[in-house]
């Protein structure tokens, strides 16, 4: 299988399928298109009519949406159990990422995922606030029903870590409080080692969409 990501230092829904890949154990080749390359249209649109990134492509089948990409490893090996196994849990996991994946509209534009950088005084918006205050319920409710069971969202690592995995990283950046339950589930998945790998490659691309940070030609 190959996937097809964008610049890691902001792609957040090419982060989701990658770490779910790699903290699997999912073998995979890996295909880095920058934003800013002249053809990244032209390469993403041989595979995902949409025109965005992640893109898995296994054979002739192609799959160009996170949530997407994760019920199809799923089904393709289920041995992996990326699901909670329980019937109720694995509905209420699906539930929580499928909010994640439509929802939390002003988080992601008020704070946008950028690995690179860390911003030490942004005031969040009302909308904001509250979207950071569902994700922590969010959180805390998973937490409390499965700690016995691991230090994940249900215990062991399954397809929901990887949907908030970006949400960490958008915490972290943006120095939001954490306390907690939210805190120590944050240094979780920080510490992952496919995270830490993720962190190692963004950190080197040295490849800035100048539309999205114009404050760095100040630099």
């Amino acid at each position: 299988m190959r996937l097809i990501v964008g610049n890691k230092n902001y792609s957040s829904w090419s982060l989701r399928a990658w770490l779910l890949l790699r903290q699997a154990g999912i073998p995979f080749e890996e295909e880095s298109l920058s934003f800013n390359a002249a053809d990244f249209d032209e390469r993403v649109l041989r595979y995902s009519p949409a025109g965005r990134v992640p893109v898995l492509v296994d054979g002739e089948v192609a799959v160009w949406d996170s949530l997407a990409i994760a019920e199809y490893v799923a089904e393709r090996f289920p041995k992996k159990t990326l699901w909670p196994e329980s019937p109720a849990a694995r509905a209420h996991a699906r539930a929580i990422c499928a909010e994640m994946h439509a929802g939390f509209a002003d988080l992601r534009s008020q704070l946008p995922m950028n690995c690179e950088a860390r911003f030490e005084r942004i005031l969040p918006t009302l909308a904001t606030r509250r979207d950071i205050e569902r994700i922590l319920a969010i959180w805390r409710d998973c937490r409390e029903r499965n700690a016995a069971a691991g230090p994940f969202l249900y215990g062991r690592f399954t397809v929901p870590d990887a949907f908030f995995a970006p949400v960490v990283r958008r915490f972290l950046g943006h120095a939001v409080e954490l306390s907690g339950t939210a805190a120590a589930y944050t240094r979780t998945i920080d510490e992952l080692p496919a995270m830490r790998e993720w962190m190692s490659a963004a950190l080197a691309e040295h490849d800035y969409v100048a539309e999205d940070e114009p404050y760095r030609s100040a630099r």
